[in-house]
């Protein structure tokens, strides 16, 4: 996977976890929950070229983080934009487009080695890759005053990375925003392309409160 890329998006303000700070810069077992991320990629493969994508103002802060934690593995900065659609514009400005490039989440930091490289090969076969994983629970739609049972078989709850040969996606990218863009698969699929769904991992939750933060300890240890 030479020359490959990763964009982790870390532009966010956390606005939910009622913390002063972005939760991707929490601690999480000694480390913010970004180095945690970042280590996931570095990990799977270590000539990954990582971009991380920052809200603007905290440039300074991060660095400031990156001595006081003697972090040390190697990655680009970016500045992120007024919603997620522009941050990961941004981060895709510095791809070029014969390569194959993941886009994560910064406050996803236990992904595993296996989800990743699923998506990764995905993409490479097929042009694009998106983890998915079933739910546990029963679902019901809402549908006005009433509600209706869903065969949960046919319910996939989405992660990330996302995985796309990178051409296509920086193509899709270059539409308009849309509020109908909830992911970057569907950034993708609005110029027509088919999305291709893999396995994600189960532990692989979005940290984004502090019940998350507790369970992402727990979990820590054994996430591969």
């Amino acid at each position: 996977t030479m020359g490959n890329y990763v964009i982790i998006v870390a532009g966010g303000s956390g606005k939910r976890m009622g913390a002063d700070i972005p939760k991707q810069f929490l601690e999480l077992a000694g480390l913010p929950v970004l180095m945690h991320t970042i280590s996931r990629f570095a990990r799977y493969d270590s000539s990954l070229r990582i971009i991380v994508v920052l809200p603007s103002d905290h440039l300074e802060f991060w660095d400031s983080l990156l001595k006081k934690h003697s972090y040390k593995v190697s990655h680009h900065v970016a500045g992120g934009g007024p919603a997620r659609f522009f941050s990961v514009g941004n981060g895709l400005e510095g791809v070029p487009d014969e390569c194959i490039v993941a886009i994560h989440d910064g406050v996803r930091p236990l992904v595993s080695k296996d989800t990743i490289s699923r998506c990764f090969e995905t993409a490479m076969n097929y042009g694009n890759a998106v983890p998915v994983i079933s739910p546990a629970d029963s679902i019901r739609m809402v549908t006005g005053i009433d509600s209706v049972p869903v065969d949960r078989r046919h319910i996939k709850q989405i992660q990330t990375p996302q995985v796309f040969r990178a051409g296509l996606i920086k193509k899709a990218y270059l539409q308009e925003y849309s509020e109908a863009f909830t992911d970057d698969a569907t950034v993708l699929e609005s110029t027509g392309e088919r999305i291709v769904l893999v396995d994600g991992n189960r532990e692989n939750i979005k940290i984004t409160t502090p019940e998350d933060l507790l369970l992402a300890e727990t979990l820590l240890p054994f996430v591969p």
